[in-house]
């Protein structure tokens, strides 16, 4: 296992603490345990989808947050203590216990909506550029000088 020290970028870069950060997170998580698998792909030019296998998990134990860039996804088990039984197991492969997955998301990327369906999770996203970041088309005036800012109109020839 390789830890990574970014406290070079710290002391020689200004305004990357940000991204600093988010390298010492990725490597974190890189380090976990890997569970529950998970899947990202894109679904469009600025739509994203991520799927969790939470299998054994239902929809009231699961919870999704998102809170400035960061999206959360939690499952907690309930307590099986229903009166039933114990169980007894032979082999016990489907794990049940509790999880924290966590996603780093880019500026103006919003969660859309969540679905559970066959012990799949699926989060939609979509990068949601605000108007004042989108391209636009600047309107070119036609005159003859620009005074102070304005452009004055070409003089119509006396007749």
């Amino acid at each position: 296992m390789r830890t990574y020290d970014f406290s070079p970028l710290y002391r020689s870069a200004v305004g990357f603490d940000r991204l600093a950060r988010q390298l010492e997170s990725a490597a974190r998580s890189s380090q976990e345990n890997g569970w529950p698998p998970y899947n990202i792909e894109t679904t469009g030019e600025d739509a994203y989808r991520i799927e969790i296998a939470v299998a054994g998990f239902s929809a009231e134990e699961l919870n999704i947050e998102a809170k400035e860039n960061l999206l959360t996804v939690t499952g907690k088990k309930a307590a099986n203590d229903d009166g039933a039984p114990q169980k007894t197991y032979l082999h016990r492969g489907l794990a049940e216990r509790d999880f924290e997955r966590r996603f780093q998301l880019a500026d103006y990327v919003v969660v859309k909506g969540a679905a559970l369906a066959n012990g799949l999770l699926t989060v939609e996203l979509k990068r949601e550029l605000p108007e004042a970041l989108k391209p636009r088309s600047i309107e070119i005036a036609t005159g003859s000088t620009l005074i102070e800012g304005k452009i004055e109109p070409k003089a119509k020839k006396a007749a």
